[in-house]
């Protein structure tokens, strides 16, 4: 029989009365979004200028946080630095541009349903080949390098190259042109404001994408799981769950959705190359780094900055726009030296 050691004096009993104090949400992130769409406004000097700005930089953001919240998610709960992320991102854009093309009467019909639904089975599609080639990838390259970050760095680089060779053998090494659907094409004027179509997709699905995250991860017992095994795998194990399986279903989730952002963005450009994977995943690594590695909140806040940055730089000095992101990522590593929303376990 146990016995229960109940508080002696007033004090005690008042300590263990007391709620457990909760963290305070950082807003100061968030003023940084308001600063920089503020700062932007007398610079644009037109309200429907810079509004159409707006709309076209968190549209672009949202699609790079769709890109980025894989890489993030494997990182942040894996531990697992993927340089060969962008592979999952250029196949999952040429699937797409194969779907598509054999759905011409769905993309070429001007029902704004009929190309929703194309784009959709394209996106479907581009994330179940990229999620194949992530249960590959990770069983044969990051598997055996778990723990070891150099050793991720080097492989998961040299997997990215070998990937983009294959689909260069597969597809060909020229661009291949991504129309975008009749229905999606041209813009919607509210008042003098002008906002493509394509870019209100963009912004509802990365909404959703951010919404289902924070859902699974913080509101489920899949995520709770994930996150204690990152904190505890051996107490996990001992539990009866396979840590091992869970993890690996991590990997392959992040290359899904790896795989659909690059359907976005392949819609985005509107054509694609072998390259595409390479050429965002430097501008994922500054998103993810600005937002704090790991950090899927961070990765979202950092993605919308990003967007925001270059769209006005690329408005106001297009000659600085290639070097506007960096300049966001110093400045807020200045700031805070960790990202925006870090992670304490890091």
């Amino acid at each position: 029989m146990t016995t229960r050691t109940l508080p002696t004096t007033p004090a005690q009993a008042a300590q263990a009365a007391e709620p457990v104090p909760q963290a305070r949400f950082d807003k100061l992130p968030l003023l940084l979004l308001a600063g920089l769409m503020l700062a932007a406004l007398p610079l644009i000097g037109s309200a429907s200028s810079w509004a159409t700005l707006t709309v076209a930089g968190l549209a672009m953001g949202l699609i790079i946080f769709i890109i980025a919240s894989g890489l993030t998610l494997v990182f942040g709960l894996m531990d697992v630095l993927n340089f060969g992320h962008g592979v999952f991102i250029a196949l999952g854009a040429f699937v797409a541009t194969t779907v598509m093309g054999a759905m011409g009467a769905w993309t070429d019909n001007p029902s704004l349903l009929a190309n929703l639904v194309a784009v959709g089975t394209a996106c479907l599609a581009g994330m179940l080949a990229a999620a194949a080639l992530g249960l590959v990838f990770e069983r044969v390259m990051v598997r055996p390098v778990y723990g070891m970050h150099l050793k991720q760095i080097l492989i998961t680089m040299g997997g990215m190259i070998i990937g983009e060779e294959l689909i260069k053998a597969v597809w060909g090494p020229q661009l291949i042109a991504m129309p975008l659907p009749e229905g999606l094409r041209g813009s919607l004027l509210f008042g003098d404001v002008a906002v493509e179509k394509f870019r209100l997709v963009a912004v509802v699905l990365g909404l959703l994408v951010f919404m289902a995250l924070l859902l699974v991860l913080n509101r489920t017992k899949l995520g709770l799981l994930i996150r204690a095994g990152v904190q505890d795998r051996e107490m996990v194990e001992s539990l009866g769950y396979r840590i091992k399986r869970l993890f690996v279903g991590v990997f392959v989730g992040g290359s899904a959705l790896a795989g659909l952002g690059g359907v976005m963005w392949g819609l985005y450009q509107q054509g694609v190359t072998p390259q595409i994977g390479g050429q965002v995943n430097t501008l994922i690594f500054i998103v993810i780094i600005i937002g704090g590695l790991g950090s899927t909140l961070g990765c979202f806040v950092g993605a919308l900055a990003v967007g925001l940055m270059a769209n006005y730089c690329g408005f106001l000095a297009p000659k600085v726009a290639l070097f506007s992101n960096i300049a966001l990522m110093v400045a807020v590593l200045l700031w805070r030296p960790q990202g925006l929303y870090p992670v304490t376990n890091r």
